[in-house]
């Protein structure tokens, strides 16, 4: 009983306050319909370090991605060109096999200039060097000459063969051709030699004939004999007689040092005393008058034998002379017997009626060996320009094909890439300004993990080649394409777990600017410039109700709405001060 009463006084009083809060008058409603009254709106100051960062939408792929088209016919022929096997996504090495046309092979070969056309014997240039050097790095050992060999030929053919194929032999046509101009040559040389022996026989030309061997056999002799002499300077009997000159001289020279032996001997040896006896008297010096002038004669001996035998060494020179002089004349002699036997000859030959055709016989049997080697310079083992894709990086990734077999090869096979990754996207022209290569970078994928990585280009440098052959074909529609932006790329710094985020959608922040450690910010809109161009900023006065005081500052780095902030004049800001941002001061 008593707790039902109680109960209803509980809903009574319950629905009394429902219908009194409802219930309002004119006034109050009034009252409540007004603005109120306007306070400052603050902000703490915040002791922090600050980073300023560019982002960059953008998604995660490998990176460098590269066109990949055939410079002309695979197979060296010029019927319809159909995949027989198409390009498989997939790593790529040096010496693959890219894909096959028509049943021939597309070999990847590591190289910065494009194939571009046959590279046949004979061919030059630095598309053949770079082709040297991938065979040599492959193991089959090509001079690299910069020219198209026959050693370059046998490497060529030993790599195809290793590769199962076989390197593109001269076909039917090419075959058929030599045949024809070796044909010619020998034909040409078969009519010179017939209307020469017509010649030959309708005239009496034998003896001319002998006549001009002799003289030339006559010319062979002579120019032998100048040519020993010239080789030798003195005949047997000039070796003789310096040989005995040279003797005479050697004698002198004897002569003359026995003399002065005995000449120096007869003066430093006086007769001594002997002991038992008393000294004798002085004995006049011994008369060496006689030696002297042996000696003298000698000296002159010798001085005569070696005039002698320089007289001889001119006397020789000279005689050589005349003797080269003379055979000289001889060989002079010998070639004007040449000379005048070829002219006899030559003349009875003009006179025969078969000199033109002989003379035009001799310029046909020259052109056809001239037209011949220039073939045989260009036939043989030949790569055709669609056989081999230079691409600059190899090992590389094949990302996507753009034929399948049975296609007829267009202008793009398929897309290459780098095996390393890579986000394109493009920022605002007046950000791309704060940008530099190297700059560091954060990349945010959508689970929240964030990986460091790397301003890698700006501008023309960061669009893919694929994308830039794109623009090219688009042409002037495509340069009218986001005309404030400008393309970047950033290369994440690791490689781990990337590749099954490539395709990911991925945000980057590029940091351009960051203090050097904790510094005072306040927000942007918390800094205001007083009429005489300075910073400065309102500090909440504790306990004033709304007075402030103004803080002169000095401005930093701003970054995500804040701003570093300095105040001139030292404890006039500190952490923990609440600046105006908004409101009536």
């Amino acid at each position: 009983m008593l707790s039902g009463i109680v109960a209803g006084v509980v809903v009574i009083a319950g629905a009394g306050w429902a219908v009194g809060t409802r219930l309002r008058s004119p006034a109050d409603e009034a009252a409540l319909r007004q603005p109120p009254i306007p306070s400052l709106i603050t902000s703490p100051v915040v002791r922090q370090q600050l980073t300023s960062t560019i982002a960059v939408s953008g998604t995660l792929a490998y990176g460098s991605p590269l066109p990949v088209s055939l410079a002309g016919v695979v197979g060296g022929t010029a019927e319809a060109q159909r995949v027989t096997r198409a390009p498989r996504p997939g790593r790529i090495v040096e010496g693959s096999v890219l894909m096959e046309v028509n049943g021939r092979p597309v070999f990847a070969l590591r190289g910065k200039v494009p194939m571009h056309r046959t590279m046949a014997p004979g061919t030059t240039g630095a598309d053949v060097r770079q082709l040297q050097t991938a065979l040599r790095r492959l193991g089959f050992g090509a001079p690299v000459t910069g020219v198209f060999d026959s050693a370059t030929t046998a490497a060529v053919q030993r790599w195809y063969a290793k590769r199962g194929y076989a390197a593109q032999e001269p076909d039917l046509t090419a075959k058929q051709t030599r045949e024809q101009l070796r044909q010619a040559v020998q034909t040409a040389e078969e009519a010179l030699l017939t209307d020469r022996k017509t010649l030959d026989a309708g005239r009496d030309v034998m003896p001319l004939k002998l006549k001009l061997a002799n003289a030339r056999e006559d010319l062979r002799t002579a120019e032998d004999a100048l040519e020993g002499a010239d080789a030798t300077d003195l005949t047997p009997e000039e070796t003789r007689q310096l040989e005995s000159l040279r003797q005479a001289v050697r004698a002198a020279e004897e002569e003359v040092l026995a003399a002065e032996q005995v000449l120096t001997a007869a003066r430093s040896s006086p007769v001594p005393p002997t002991p038992t006896q008393t000294p004798a008297p002085a004995k006049p010096e011994a008369d060496t008058r006689l030696l002297e002038m042996k000696v003298a004669n000698a000296r002159q001996n010798l001085e005569s034998a070696r005039a002698a035998l320089a007289a001889f060494g001119d006397e020789a020179g000279v005689s050589k002379e005349k003797r080269l002089e003379e055979l000289r004349k001889a060989v002079r002699s010998a070639q004007e017997a040449v000379v005048a036997a070829e002219q006899a000859l030559r003349q009875a030959r003009q006179d025969s009626p078969l000199r033109l055709k002989i003379a035009n016989g001799r310029r046909n049997v020259a052109s056809a060996k001239v037209i011949l080697a220039e073939y045989m310079k260009t036939y043989g083992i030949a790569i055709p320009p669609g056989e081999i894709a230079f691409l600059p990086t190899l090992p590389a990734r094949l990302d996507k094909a753009s034929v399948k077999p049975g296609d007829t090869v267009g202008d793009k096979v398929a897309t290459v890439t780098s095996s390393a990754f890579a986000v394109t996207g493009s920022v605002d022209s007046k950000e791309a300004k704060l940008l530099r290569k190297g700059m560091k970078a954060t990349m945010e994928t959508p689970d929240g993990a964030t990986l460091p990585a790397v301003l890698s280009a700006t501008g023309a440098a960061a669009v893919p080649a694929e994308e830039e052959e794109d623009e090219k074909g688009k042409g002037a529609e495509a340069s009218d394409r986001n005309p404030g932006s400008v393309p970047v790329l950033l290369t994440p710094a690791v490689t781990k777990g990337l590749r099954e985020l490539v395709g990911v959608p991925v945000t980057v922040r590029i940091s351009v600017g960051a203090t050097g450690g904790a510094v005072l910010t306040v927000p942007v809109a918390a800094v205001v410039t007083s009429a005489d161009g300075r910073p400065r900023v309102q500090v909440e006065v504790p306990g004033g109700g709304d007075k402030v005081r103004d803080v002169e500052v000095r401005t930093g780095l701003t970054a995500d709405g804040d701003v570093e902030v300095t105040p001139v004049k030292p404890d006039g800001l500190k952490e923990g001060d609440r600046v105006v941002v908004s409101g009536d001061s």
